[in-house]
């Protein structure tokens, strides 16, 4: 997530204004229906993964081990696979957890973490995507790595590819994968694979919040999970309440450790008023 600078042109048939009731919607029913997000994630990311859940209203549960899956899985809302620290005991735990959603029909959202970092690594994001997940959020060099199908050099968890770089590769993968594509960056871009729009909300510090990434693909999980129907829109808001409740966060904060705090804090007592008057979502060519 970064300083949001560009101005962008209005959606069609949607202003950035008439966004915010549906991403101030989007948050009332999380909060309101608490729905149960399944999370296998990286060490790393599960404590900000599981406190940003908590202070957006959803419940989240940290179960990765290969034998609860069957009994577990068919009871989450939605299901967050993040392959952070991927390892080969935890892959058949992500696999069978994704292939439960999908009986289920219930969402799941992957996190393509380094993708094309190496073979392994991005031979087991494939196979994921096979899995259809409802949305896949990544970088831009994670959502390229994942459309090209091929190893390319990456800087780990970071992007050296802009989001707006990403953007054809987005539509291509979204168009291939049938899902909704997230790419995180300056704009945060959201596609369908035909519908384009770009969510402009949060600050450059936030970046150097270890799982600030990982947490938003969680939050996206749970937003899907209250509106399946509509994960493009669902998916959007997610990323507007996050960047929000950084840009608030950071108006208190001294550094990246008082941002961390201040992020869970605002996240927690966004109130209508402010969402609607901060939403800063357009329509991207």
């Amino acid at each position: 997530m970064e300083a949001k600078t560009h101005e962008a042109e209005p959606q069609e048939h949607q202003t950035s204004h008439e966004w915010g009731p549906q991403v101030w919607t989007h948050l009332s029913t999380v909060r309101g229906r608490s729905p149960l997000v399944q999370c296998i994630t990286n060490f790393v990311s599960m404590d900000l993964m599981a406190n940003t859940l908590l202070s957006a209203g959803a419940s989240p549960a940290m179960v990765h081990e290969l034998q609860e899956i069957p009994d577990f899985t068919p009871r989450a809302d939605a299901l967050c696979v993040n392959v952070g620290t991927l390892s080969t005991e935890w892959l058949p735990a992500m696999m069978a957890a994704a292939e439960a959603e999908v009986r289920s029909g219930k969402p799941w959202v992957l996190d393509p973490v380094a993708a094309g970092a190496t073979r392994f690594r991005l031979k087991a994001c494939l196979e994921l995507v096979g899995l259809r997940p409802t949305v896949i959020r990544g970088n831009g060099s994670e959502i390229i790595a994942l459309s090209r199908a091929s190893v390319g050099p990456t800087k780990g968890v970071d992007s050296s590819h802009e989001s707006t770089d990403a953007m054809e590769a987005a539509k291509a993968l979204a168009q291939a994968s049938r899902c909704i594509v997230a790419v995180s960056g300056a704009i945060d871009i959201i596609t369908d694979g035909q519908r384009v729009v770009g969510a402009q909300n949060g600050v450059a510090m936030m970046q150097k919040i270890t799982a600030t990434g990982c947490s938003v693909t969680a939050l996206i999980a749970a937003f899907v999970a209250v509106d399946p129907l509509h994960a493009f829109e669902a998916t959007a808001s997610a990323l507007s309440i996050f960047g929000i409740a950084g840009e608030i966060g950071m108006d208190m904060a001294k550094g990246p450790a008082s941002l961390r705090m201040h992020l869970i804090d605002s996240l927690y007592g966004l109130d209508e008023a402010t969402v609607l008057r901060r939403v800063n979502i357009n329509r991207l060519p």
